[in-house]
């Protein structure tokens, strides 16, 4: 991936004028957080975006005249190596989902959070009982603050990549509002590594925006970025 300016430096330029006129980035300057947690597992990451499009024809003409355009989809996925654990559900463990407290496995409810029942607004009354109506002021929901035990469960995050070359310059990107929808593995003994693949679907994209430089200062142990 490349950012920076647009054209070449001008002549007589130093060194770090021409640092600063084009720069990449590889995999191995950028760094992933997922809901502000960073995961060093991470392989890869993609994302397409798609949008429905339509020509607009009319009568006694061949060609469209206009073109409509609809909804956007945004999707991807990721892929993340297997040490000793799933890498991203360990990470999600602490942000609970909403669950019945009759189908998680043990273990997996919050302790001293359960939600069983509901204050409805006062007035609210039920069917009549004979010939006295009956007046509600609490349901049971049997709902509990659960850990995900699938990926699927786990709460919409935003993934966070942060890119940094040798020159120091920076540049940022966001996947907002992502959602894990699916979820797979192999193991063979032909391969030296496990590793877990997942697609999802996000709200919107922040696309890659340069963040400026980072600049030492002249005791080499403070820096700041510049633009």
């Amino acid at each position: 991936m490349t950012t920076g300016n647009k054209g070449l430096a001008p002549a007589g330029a130093t060194s770090s004028n021409f640092s600063k006129t084009y720069n990449s980035f590889s995999g191995v300057d950028m760094v992933v957080t997922f809901g502000g947690k960073i995961l060093g597992e991470l392989q890869g990451i993609s994302y397409t975006i798609q949008r429905e499009k339509a020509p607009i024809y009319s009568m006694g003409e061949a060609d469209p005249r206009s073109f409509s355009r609809s909804k956007r989809g945004i999707a991807g996925s990721l892929v993340f190596v297997v040490f000793d654990r799933s890498a991203l559900l360990e990470a999600m463990r602490d942000r609970p989902y909403i669950a019945n407290k009759y189908s998680i496995p043990n273990g997996f409810q919050i302790a001293d959070v359960e939600v069983d029942t509901i204050e409805i607004a006062p007035g609210i009354t039920g069917p009549a009982v004979g010939t006295a109506a009956v007046t509600v002021s609490r349901v049971a929901i049997d709902k509990v603050l659960a850990a995900p035990n699938y990926l699927d469960q786990v709460l919409p995050f935003d993934v966070v990549i942060t890119a940094s070359n040798e020159y120091g310059a920076v540049c940022r990107m966001m996947i907002h509002g992502v959602e894990i929808m699916n979820v797979g593995s192999s193991l063979s003994i032909n391969d030296i590594t496990t590793d877990e693949a997942c697609t999802y679907i996000a709200t919107a994209i922040t696309p890659w925006r340069d963040q400026g430089f980072i600049r030492i200062d002249d005791s080499g142990k403070s820096a700041q970025f510049t633009t």
